[in-house]
């Protein structure tokens, strides 16, 4: 039996509004010599997706020259200021996620994230034939990343505004998987000193 197929979206297009005036981006900032983001596309390219897709649009030059020679989509989302919405849709409307039997959108600033997460969750949606929401949890709290079915496609483009995926999940109807990989399902970098905490470097 085909095993079902799941794209990869990393929402790499914000503004980074609470690191501070001092123009220091919160993806390029390094751990263990890495670019956060690079490091996120890193993990998502080791799993088992058929693509990798990445949504661009705050700083994108430097995003990409962080990401550069990774086998990677890039979209770019001219309209990243207006919130979320347009990035999850820039990366949805792509033709990768477009074909896919689940997209699995991850943020690019949770360090903690690794490619086993990704596999687990990609595992469970496999396990429920793509017929169910798949989320990261952390002792039961929902976090990231989330694998969204395909039925929900059209849900995803009718978002506006800064809002992620959790409402579509609350109206979806569909079975909840939830799969528990711990404290990295809830840390994601905001501030300079969460970076600092997280053990990253701000260059």
């Amino acid at each position: 039996m085909r095993k079902a197929s799941v794209a990869i979206v990393i929402l790499a297009a914000g503004k980074a509004s609470r690191m501070g005036e001092g123009g220091k981006h919160k993806l390029l900032a390094e751990f263990d010599g890495v670019p956060l983001v690079r490091r996120s596309a890193l993990t998502a390219l080791g799993a088992d997706a058929a693509s990798v897709i990445v949504v661009t649009g705050h700083r994108r030059s430097e995003i990409e020259a962080a990401l550069d020679g990774l086998t990677l989509t890039f979209i770019d989302n001219p309209d990243y200021a207006s919130g979320m919405a347009s990035s999850l849709i820039a990366g949805f409307s792509s033709m990768d996620a477009d074909s896919a039997d689940g997209i699995l959108v991850m943020l690019a600033d949770m360090p903690g994230i690794s490619t086993t997460h990704l596999d687990a969750l990609i595992s469970a949606f496999r396990n429920v034939d793509g017929k169910a929401v798949v989320r990261a949890v952390s002792r039961g709290k929902p976090g990231n990343p989330v694998i969204l079915p395909r039925s929900l496609n059209h849900a995803v483009l009718r978002l506006k505004g800064d809002v992620g995926a959790r409402d579509i999940i609350a109206t979806s109807g569909l079975p909840v998987v939830d799969v528990d990989v711990g404290d990295a399902a809830l840390l994601d970098v905001d501030t300079p000193d969460e970076v600092l905490a997280a053990g990253g470097a701000l260059n």
